[in-house]
C-alpha cells in the first residue's frame, strides 16, 4: 500500500469528514523547500498556492526557521498576561509598514479571530451594532464570521447572527443587466446605501471589505468602489475594517497592503496567513484612540495571541519580506505571471477572465465566452491535469469556477515560467475534452 493511501485511510477514519480536501485523490503532503513540495510518496510540485496564500517566503525558510529556534530555546508560551519580548518587538517592527496612524496591534492565532475582533472593536468604539459585509466575501469558520461570509456553501449549519447585512460586490465580469464597469460600481454603491437604509437603524458600526475576495475567486474590488463605500459608511456612523488576510505583506504588489490600490484610508485592518510564513498567528491594526476604547469595556485575554514562538517566525517573515520579497518585485513577478495568464487566454476559450494584481491571480473558467456560463468542472479538471504536470494551484468563487493562482513571495521568473508551461498542458489536455 502506498504511504499516501494510507494516511488519508486514517484521516477517514479520525479526523472529521467536513475539512474538504483537494483533488479526487486526496494530496498528502511530506516535505517543502522553497517554491517545491513533495507528497508522502516522494513526488516533486511546483507550489502556486502557498498553502492559501501562506507559505509567503518560501518552504522551509532558513531565516524564519533561525529565529523559530532561537525562541524555542529561551521560551515557547506565556500568553498574554505576561508581555514576552517577541511579541512587543514584532508589534514595533510591524508599525513600519502599516498605513500611517494603525500602529498599535490585538494579536491572535487565525484570520477568523482577527475579523471576530475588529467587528467587536466597531461596536464598542461606535456604540453601534450593524455591520455591512459584501456578498462573495469570506471571513472565516466562527458562528460570527460565518455570518459575515456572503456565501451560503461556506455557512455550516443554521447560522444567522442579526445584526450582520450583505451588499452587493462589485464582481465586474458578472455585472448586472450587461452594465459597464462604471455604471456598475455605482449600481452596487447605491445598493450599499439601500441596504443601510432599509435593513438597519440606519446607524452601523462597520463595513468591511477584502480589496480582493479570496475564496470569493480573487474578485478584485475597483478603487472607485471601495472609496465610494469607505464613505457611504463613514457618513451612517461606521467605521471602516478592510480585511487583508490574504491581501496583505507586499502579495498585490507596489504597496505593502491590497486596499493602498485606492485611496482608502481603514480605520481598522485585518491580517493573518502569510504574517508569519505558516505559524498561526494574526493581528488587528488600529489607531490608538479606538484601542483604547477597549479599555473599560470588559475584561479580555489572548491565551495563545502574540505567542513567542509565532511572534518569532513573524519576525523572520518580514525581515525576509523588506530585505528581498518587496511589494516592488511581488508587482515585477505578478505581472510577468498577469502577462503569461493573458496569453494563455487567447489560446483557450474556456479562460473567461483572468484578474487579479501582483502574486494574487485569478481565473475563471466558462463553457461558453458570450454567455459567460459558469464551468466548475473545468476548474476541476485543470486543477486535476496541473498536478499531474507537477504544479499546484487552488480555486475558489461562489460558482466553483475559479482558479486561484498565487506563489511564494520568493517566486522568480523561471518559477512562473515553469508554471505557465504547467498551465498550458493543463489547459490544452481540458480543451480538447470540450
Amino acid at each position: 500500500m502506498k504511504k499516501s493511501t494510507e494516511l488519508i485511510t486514517k484521516q477517514k477514519k479520525h479526523l472529521w469528514p467536513n475539512q474538504i480536501l483537494y483533488y479526487a485523490d486526496p494530496l498528502p503532503l511530506d516535505r517543502g523547500d522553497g517554491m517545491y513540495v513533495w507528497d508522502v510518496d516522494g513526488n516533486k510540485y511546483l507550489d502556486f498556492f502557498a498553502g492559501i496564500l501562506t507559505t509567503s517566503v518560501g518552504h522551509n525558510n532558513g531565516r524564519v526557521r533561525q529565529r523559530i529556534n532561537e525562541q524555542l530555546d529561551k521560551l515557547i508560551h506565556s500568553s498574554t498576561l505576561y508581555p514576552n519580548q517577541a511579541h512587543i518587538e514584532y508589534a514595533e517592527m510591524l508599525a513600519q509598514i502599516t498605513p500611517e496612524g494603525l500602529d498599535t496591534f490585538y494579536f491572535g492565532a487565525s484570520g477568523t479571530d482577527a475579523d471576530e475582533t475588529a467587528v467587536l472593536m466597531a461596536q464598542v468604539h461606535t456604540g453601534n451594532t450593524e455591520i455591512i459585509a459584501l456578498r462573495h466575501g469570506y471571513s472565516g469558520k466562527s458562528q460570527l464570521a460565518m455570518t459575515l461570509t456572503g456565501q451560503g456553501a461556506w455557512r455550516m449549519g443554521p447560522v444567522h447572527i442579526g445584526y450582520v447585512r450583505h451588499a452587493m460586490t462589485p464582481y465586474t465580469y458578472r455585472a448586472l443587466g450587461g452594465l459597464d464597469e462604471k455604471s456598475f460600481v455605482q449600481a452596487c454603491l447605491d445598493d450599499l446605501q439601500d441596504v443601510i437604509k432599509t435593513m438597519t437603524s440606519g446607524k452601523i458600526a462597520a463595513l468591511i471589505m477584502e480589496p480582493i475576495q479570496g475564496v470569493g475567486g480573487f474578485i478584485t474590488l475597483p478603487p472607485e468602489y471601495m472609496e465610494g463605500a469607505a464613505d457611504i459608511a463613514r457618513a451612517h456612523g461606521g467605521l471602516v475594517i478592510i480585511d487583508e488576510v490574504q491581501t496583505g505583506f507586499g502579495r498585490t504588489g507596489t504597496h505593502w497592503w491590497g486596499h493602498q490600490h485606492s485611496a482608502v484610508k481603514p480605520d481598522i485592518m485585518t491580517m493573518a496567513k502569510g504574517i508569519a510564513n505558516g505559524m498561526p498567528l494574526s493581528a488587528v491594526a488600529t489607531a490608538p484612540e479606538i484601542a483604547q476604547s477597549a479599555v473599560g469595556a470588559g475584561l479580555t485575554i489572548s491565551t495563545f495571541g502574540g505567542n513567542p514562538i509565532a511572534c518569532a517566525a513573524a519576525i523572520g517573515t518580514l525581515e525576509e519580506m523588506m530585505e528581498s520579497y518587496t511589494p516592488a518585485r511581488s508587482a515585477a513577478i505578478g505581472q510577468l505571471l498577469e502577462d503569461g495568464l493573458h496569453a494563455l487566454a487567447k489560446k483557450y476559450p474556456l479562460i473567461g477572465e483572468v484578474r487579479g494584481r501582483g502574486l494574487m491571480q485569478g481565473v475563471e473558467l466558462v463553457s461558453d465566452r458570450q454567455s459567460k456560463a459558469a464551468a466548475p468542472q473545468h476548474a476541476n479538471a485543470v486543477m486535476e491535469a496541473a498536478r499531474k504536470t507537477g504544479l499546484l494551484i487552488g480555486k475558489g468563487g461562489m460558482l466553483g469556477n475559479s482558479l486561484r493562482i498565487a506563489p511564494p513571495l520568493m517566486a522568480a521568473q523561471e518559477h512562473v515560467e515553469e508554471a505557465l508551461e504547467k498551465l498550458d498542458l493543463a489547459f490544452a489536455h481540458v480543451q480538447e475534452s470540450v
